[in-house]
C-alpha cells in the first residue's frame, strides 16, 4: 500500500520537477545548515529544507507559490480522571501534528480568498498531518514533501475557481489584500521543565471525586486533571524560523444533580495554571467541592424564574464570560471580511459604543492578573507574529479589532493574534481579555446600588449572576445578531433588603449594542474565567477578565431542560435512613 502510494506520488508534476532540480536544492539546504546545524532542531532543519527546496523547485510554474509556511505542534498529554472517587481515565500521550499554508498568487489576491455563493467546500488544503515521532530528518522532509504536493494541488485549483468567483459576483465589500506584509522573526526558545508528581495528583483526583459519592443528590462527581505541553515550531518562506513552549495544567470538577421537574443542575469548578505548583491547595479545592456539593441541593428545590427584564449585577467572572461573547468574537478581524457576517462593529471605529469608564484590552503578553494565571498568553502566535497589547475600546471608544495576516480595511497587518488548534486553519482570535474600569465603587455599594435601580424601575428584585458556565453568540447576517449567555448560579436581590434568593432555570440573552448602553457602574474587584473557546480553528485556551458589573437593564429566559425524571430507585451506595453506619 504504501509503496503503491509513493509511486502515484512522483508521477506527479510537482515532484517530477523537485527531482529535476535536486541539485540547486541541495545547495539551499547545505548553505543553511552550514550556519545552523549546531543550534536547530531536527524538525526545524526539516522545515527549512523543504520550504527552501519547494520555493526554489516551483518559482517558475504556474500558478507559482508566492508564501509558504509550515507550522508543527508537538502535543504531550496526561489525563487522570476519576468518577465518584475511583479512577476511570489515566492516560498518556504525545502526537506531532504538520500544517501546511501554501499559498499561489500574490499578496493582495491568493488562493485563500472567498468564494461567495459557496455555502460549504470539501477538501481545503490539508487538515493536520501526522508525523512521526523522533529525530529522523528524512522520514520527517517525506511527510513534509508529501503533504506539501496534496497542498500545492489544492491551492492551484482553488486559485483558478477564486479568479473566475470575482469575473461572476459583484464587487467585494472588502477588497484587502489576503495576506499582510510582514517581518521576518527568528526565536529559539528551548522547552521549559515541566514536571508534577503524577501520583499525588492522581491520587487528589480521586480523593476529591469520592467526596461527591454517598451523597443521595449528587447523580455524579468527576475531577480531572490534564497536563498539556505544546512545542511549536513554525518556518516560512520569508524566513520567520519559531520555536517555543507553551505548557498548562488544568482540573476541572463537575457536579450533577437534577430537580424534580427534570432540570439537569450542573456545576463546575476549574483551576487553570502555567504550572502544577501553580494550582491551589488541596484544602482549597476541598472547600470548593463542599460549596459545590452544597449549592447542588440547594438548587434542587430553588425556585424557577421564568422570564425577566430589570437591572442585575454580572460578577467578575461572569461580566469576563458576557464580554467574552457579545463583544469578543465580533472584533476578530477575519468576521469583518466575512460577507455573511454581521460585522456589528465595523461602523463603529473610533465612535462610542461602552460608558467613558470602560476600557477593553487584549494582552497575550501578560501571564498573570491580580496574582492569578491567565491561560490567553502566547510570545508568538501561530502564524509567527509576535503577540500583541491590543486596546479594542478606549475609554468607552471602539479602537482596534483583532487581526491575523488577514487584512481588512484600515487594518493592513497583524496584531499577533493569528491563533489555531493543530490541525485547522489560523484566523483571528481572541487572547486574554481584560475589562478594565477608570471609575469603581465598592461591591457592597454596587450592591446598593441595584437596590436603588429596582426602586427607580419599580422592580421587587434584581439579579445576581453570581457564577456563569459559559455561552455562545451568533455573528451572521441570516440569523439575529443575539447572545446567549448560560449562568449556574443566580440570586435575587430584593429591594427591600431582604436576603438574598436563590434561584434557576434562566438564560442571559440580548443583543451587543443594546446591552452595552445599560452597563451603569463597576465594582473594585475582579473575576477571571480560564476556558477554551472553540470556533472556526478548533479550541484555543483564553482567559476573560473583569470588575462586577451594574447593568441597568437585562432580559432572562426560561432554560430548556430535559424531560426525565429523577432516577427512581436511591443510589445503592447512599445509606437508607434506617440502616448503620
Amino acid at each position: 500500500m504504501n509503496s503503491t502510494r509513493t509511486l502515484t506520488l512522483f508521477q506527479r508534476p510537482f515532484l517530477r520537477l523537485l527531482l529535476r532540480s535536486a541539485a540547486v536544492a541541495a545547495v539551499v539546504l547545505a548553505g543553511w545548515t552550514h550556519t545552523s546545524a549546531q543550534t536547530q532542531s531536527p524538525v526545524l532543519r526539516a522545515m527549512r529544507a523543504e520550504v527552501d527546496r519547494t520555493m526554489t523547485t516551483l518559482a517558475k510554474t504556474t500558478p507559482a507559490p508566492y508564501f509558504l509556511s509550515y507550522a508543527v505542534t508537538e502535543v504531550s498529554s496526561t489525563v487522570i480522571t476519576a468518577s465518584m472517587g475511583a479512577i476511570d481515565i489515566d492516560v498518556t500521550s504525545s502526537r506531532r501534528v504538520l500544517d501546511v499554508d501554501l499559498r499561489v498568487g500574490s499578496y493582495e489576491l491568493d488562493n485563500t480568498r472567498s468564494i461567495r455563493g459557496v455555502a460549504f467546500e470539501m477538501g481545503r488544503g490539508t487538515r493536520g498531518v501526522e508525523m512521526p515521532a523522533g529525530d529522523d530528518e528524512r522520514a520527517l522532509r517525506s511527510v513534509i514533501w508529501s503533504a506539501t504536493d496534496k497542498a500545492y494541488s489544492a491551492a492551484a485549483e482553488r486559485f483558478g475557481k477564486v479568479l473566475t468567483n470575482l469575473q461572476v459576483k459583484v464587487r467585494e465589500e472588502d477588497s484587502s489584500a489576503d495576506l499582510s506584509r510582514e517581518q521576518a522573526y527568528v526565536s529559539i526558545t528551548p522547552p521549559r521543565a515541566f514536571e508534577y508528581d503524577t501520583a499525588m495528583w492522581r491520587d487528589r483526583v480521586r480523593s476529591l471525586s469520592a467526596m461527591c459519592a454517598q451523597q443521595e443528590h449528587i447523580l455524579s462527581g468527576r475531577v480531572s486533571f490534564q497536563t498539556d505541553r505544546l512545542v511549536k515550531y513554525i518556518v516560512n518562506s520569508e524566513g520567520t524560523t519559531i520555536q517555543l513552549s507553551e505548557p498548562i495544567v488544568k482540573m476541572f470538577v463537575i457536579i450533577k444533580a437534577k430537580a424534580d421537574d427534570g432540570m439537569s443542575l450542573p456545576l463546575y469548578e476549574s483551576y487553570s495554571a502555567y504550572a502544577a505548583d501553580r494550582l491551589p491547595s488541596k484544602a482549597s479545592m476541598e472547600q470548593d467541592v463542599r460549596r459545590l456539593i452544597d449549592l447542588a441541593r440547594r438548587l434542587r428545590t430553588a425556585p424557577l424564574l421564568e422570564t425577566y427584564t430589570g437591572p442585575a449585577i454580572l460578577s467578575g467572572r461572569s461580566a469576563g464570560v458576557f464580554f467574552h461573547e457579545i463583544f469578543g468574537h465580533r472584533v476578530e478581524g477575519h468576521r469583518q471580511k466575512d460577507v455573511n457576517s454581521s460585522q456589528t462593529f465595523k461602523p463603529f471605529l473610533n465612535k462610542r459604543i461602552l460608558p467613558p469608564f470602560i476600557n477593553v484590552v487584549f494582552d497575550p503578553t501578560i501571564t498573570s492578573l491580580r496574582g492569578n494565571d491567565i491561560v490567553g498568553a502566547f510570545s508568538f502566535d501561530d502564524e509567527g507574529m509576535p503577540g500583541k497589547r491590543v486596546v479594542a475600546v478606549d475609554s468607552g471608544i471602539f479602537k482596534s479589532f483583532l487581526m491575523s495576516r488577514s487584512p481588512i480595511d484600515s487594518f493592513p497587518v497583524s496584531n499577533g493574534h493569528g491563533r489555531r488548534q493543530p490541525g485547522f486553519k489560523a484566523v483571528s482570535r481572541q487572547s486574554n481579555l481584560i475589562v478594565e474600569a477608570t471609575t469603581t465603587v465598592p461591591y457592597d455599594t454596587l450592591r446598593a446600588m441595584l437596590r436603588r435601580e429596582c426602586i427607580v424601575q419599580k422592580k421587587e428584585f434584581g439579579l445576581l449572576f453570581e457564577d456563569i458556565q459559559g455561552g455562545f453568540t451568533f455573528t451572521g447576517r441570516t440569523v439575529p445578531n443575539a447572545f446567549n449567555v448560560q449562568p449556574l448560579v443566580v440570586y435575587k436581590v430584593f429591594a427591600d433588603g431582604r436576603p438574598d434568593e436563590l434561584i434557576r432555570g434562566v438564560d442571559l440573552i440580548g443583543t451587543p449594542l443594546t446591552t452595552f448602553n445599560n452597563i451603569v457602574a463597576a465594582a473594585d474587584d475582579l473575576g477571571v474565567f480560564n476556558g477554551v473557546c472553540g470556533a472556526e480553528s478548533g479550541g484555543v485556551p483564553v482567559s476573560a477578565c473583569s470588575p462586577s458589573l451594574l447593568v441597568s437593564t437585562i432580559e432572562v429566559q426560561k432554560k430548556q431542560k430535559s424531560q426525565a425524571k429523577p432516577p427512581i430507585l436511591p443510589d445503592p451506595t447512599v445509606p437508607s435512613a434506617g440502616s448503620r453506619p
